[in-house]
This record gives C-alpha cells, sequence and structure tokens, in this order.
C-alpha cells in the first residue's frame, strides 16, 4: 500500500511512516494481510469493528436545547447502495481504520444539498495519496479523483501529514516475531524437522565417512517419520528444543499482548490476559464502560464527526452506546426502580425499555386487587394544647 507521497514540504512528516523492517533469513513478511494471521490483531481488529459497527446510527438537532432526533437519509441507512447496509459499511470502514488509520471510499451519487448519498468504499491497498505544492490528489486503482470525489477517513494523525498512521505499520516487528515462530513452528511439525542435537557413538571413534553416512541415515529416518535403530553403543542428546520451546511461547504470549497495545484493545478482551494480572471488576457493566472510556470512545467520536459530515447542519449523528453498556437484569431494575421513586422516569417510560406496552386499566385494577391501594397522606388537623382535634 503506497498511501502518502510527500514533496519535500513534506519529507519531514514523511519521516513518521516507520520504514518496513528489514527482512532476513527466515523472517516473516508483514503487510496488513499477512498480519492478520495473528490470532491478536484478528481478535483485537474483529472486535472493535463489531461493536462500532452494530450500535444505532440515530440522527439529531436542536430544538430550543433539546436534542430531538430526525429522520436519517437513505446515506445513513444504505451508504453503499440497495446491498450494502450500514452495519455492513461501519464494520468495513472501522476495520481498515483501525489496522491502516484510514479508509476511502468514491461518492458516486449526491442529494439535492449537494451532500454525499452513496460512498463506495475501497480497498486500501489501491489508493495512493499525493501531495504536490500544496495540493491533494488521490490515485484509486490508476485513475485519479479530486478531494471532492473521495470519502477520506483517518486517525492516528500527526501534524502536517494528511493521512493517519497505521498501527500495523508501526507493529511490524512484533508481528514478524510472532509470524517468524509459526512459520517455523509449521514447517517444524509438517516436515519432521528435529532441533540441533548430538548423535555420538560411545564405543569407538567413527571416521568421517562412516559419521555421514550415519548423519544421512539419521536424518532420513526422522524426516520420512520412520524409525532408527541402533545398538547400544549410539546416544543422541536434543540441545536445543526444551530450551527454545520455552523462548517461543514467551515470545508469543508477550507478542499477543504487544499487538493489542498497538491496537488499543485490551487483553483481556481477546481472552489472552497477561500471566499474573490483578485487574479485576465488580461487574461486566464496569469493564465495557472502562473499555468504551479509555479505548473505543475517542474512534467513535470520530466517526460521529466524520459522519455528521454527510447530513445538513445543524444536524449531528450520534452513536448510541447503550447496547455496550447493557446492564444485566438484575442491576437494570435497580436502576429504573431508583428514577422511579424519584420521579425521573414514569412506568410507563421504565416498561417500553422492555418493549412493553403502558398499564391497562385491567391490569391496574389486578394489582389494587391483589396489593390494594397505594397509602396516601391523611390531612392533619391542629390539636390545642390539653385538648383533642377540632
Amino acid at each position: 500500500m503506497s498511501l502518502f507521497r510527500p514533496s519535500r514540504a513534506h519529507q519531514a512528516a514523511d519521516q513518521t511512516i516507520p520504514p518496513r523492517p528489514p527482512q532476513g533469513a527466515g523472517s516473516a513478511v508483514v503487510t496488513k494481510e499477512t498480519a492478520l494471521r495473528h490470532s491478536a490483531v484478528w481478535a483485537c481488529l474483529r472486535l472493535r469493528a463489531n461493536l462500532v459497527s452494530t450500535m444505532p446510527v440515530d440522527l439529531y438537532r436542536k430544538v430550543d436545547g433539546i436534542q430531538v432526533e430526525v429522520p436519517k437519509p437513505p446515506v445513513l441507512v444504505t451508504p453503499g447502495g440497495d446491498n450494502v447496509e450500514m452495519p455492513e459499511w461501519l464494520y468495513s470502514s472501522q476495520f481498515d481504520l483501525d489496522r491502516c488509520g484510514n479508509c476511502f471510499g468514491l461518492i458516486t451519487a449526491r442529494d439535492g444539498l449537494n451532500l454525499p448519498a452513496r460512498i463506495e468504499l475501497v480497498p486500501v491497498g489501491d489508493v495512493t495519496v499525493r501531495m504536490r505544492k500544496g495540493k491533494l490528489t488521490y490515485r484509486i486503482a490508476g485513475t485519479v479523483y479530486e478531494p471532492e470525489e473521495v470519502w477520506h477517513e483517518k486517525q492516528y494523525t500527526v501534524s502536517g501529514l494528511p493521512v493517519g498512521l497505521s498501527p500495523i505499520a508501526y507493529a511490524a516487528w512484533t508481528i514478524g516475531e510472532y509470524l517468524s515462530i509459526q512459520q517455523f513452528a509449521l514447517d517444524w511439525f509438517s516436515n519432521g524437522a528435529v532441533p540441533s542435537a548430538h548423535l555420538r557413538n560411545t564405543a569407538k571413534t567413527i571416521p568421517a565417512d562412516v559419521a555421514n553416512e550415519t548423519k544421512q541415515r539419521f536424518k532420513a529416518a526422522v524426516q520420512g517419520r520412520d524409525l532408527f535403530v541402533t545398538g547400544n553403543d549410539w546416544e543422541y542428546d536434543m540441545i536445543q528444543a526444551e530450551q527454545a520451546g520455552a523462548d517461543w511461547i514467551t515470545a508469543k504470549q508477550f507478542g499477543i499482548g504487544d499487538v493489542a497495545r498497538f491496537l488499543d484493545c485490551p487483553s483481556d478482551l481477546i481472552d489472552a490476559a497477561v500471566s499474573g494480572s490483578s485487574v479485576t471488576y465488580a461487574n461486566m457493566t464496569q469493564r465495557n464502560l472502562q473499555f468504551l472510556v479509555t479505548s473505543l470512545g475517542p474512534a467513535v467520536k470520530r466517526r460521529e464527526d466524520a459522519l455528521s459530515r454527510v447530513t445538513s447542519r445543524p444536524r449531528f449523528v450520534k452513536l448510541n452506546t447503550n447496547a455496550l453498556l447493557r446492564m444485566d437484569p438484575q442491576a437494570q431494575a435497580a436502576v429504573l426502580k431508583v428514577q422511579i421513586d424519584g420521579r425521573m422516569l414514569a412506568p410507563s417510560e421504565a416498561r417500553a425499555i422492555y418493549d412493553r406496552m403502558p398499564y391497562t386499566e385491567a391490569q391496574l385494577a389486578e394489582f389494587d386487587r391483589l396489593f390494594g391501594k397505594g397509602t396516601q397522606a391523611q390531612p392533619t388537623t391542629a390539636t390545642p394544647q390539653g385538648g383533642t382535634p377540632s
């Protein structure tokens, strides 16, 4: 992917884009596609994209200082056309934002207000962003487009650079180590390879030609998953297997936590909690709130601002995060009771949260018959000192 080709004035800004790590023998090539072979990369991207894409998209405007919901234009319902609805569009674009720092689309239709009515997302790898003499252009699949023809969202930005930074590019060293270990282990077991070892004859000194012949026979037997038959005068010592295995496991465990930090996703949320961690939470709602505030919240706000640009002012878009903060039934019932008792919420509004209609007269009569009418305060009269009430 070639995202940014700077002019001389932007060469300093270009230094913020990390160079591709040098490739040594046996090292894995890290790209935005191969990085997905890392389970932690896939899990972090999937989790963030899943959560953002399942948040309802609501459109509001302020009326006398009150936030009032208004109907959404088609671009906030089926932004990619009839076959690409909002959840799919949000998932795809969030996936690109989190791994590449950018997402791109072609604005193929506009409404009567000249606002985008259809945005067809394009692969990030097909896009080149050019800045020449202060003018920004986009080359997508060999065709040059002006900025007003392209939908470009970005995150992880720095001053002076018209593209967002790629977490995958900065995490390439960590991801490459993990993929190299993974590939080596795969080759090891699929090819019947063995670690460095010592095959020694304890009875006599072996000439070079006999030693080579014995080594070839041994390697052929082992790599072919066959048995190697010897007498009582041969010893085989595995030199590196145990320590190397421990080092591999440690490196892979460290790589998972390191990737999670690059992609702003706590390790425990992808079932990769660090050994020895003592972080605990009172309930799932508390954990989700912490994740929303410290990790996902800024991304949600940036997306709201970007989507608000496709609507007429003063309307604005809000992603409903209530689904992420959904409480367990007991905690939710307790909160609703406090709000009803405090006259902050009507019983009919609480029932609507559970998709239930307001009470009918028959239901209210049944409550009165089973539990009696509510106690009402009786008026009091003054009592003269030493006398009876008047």
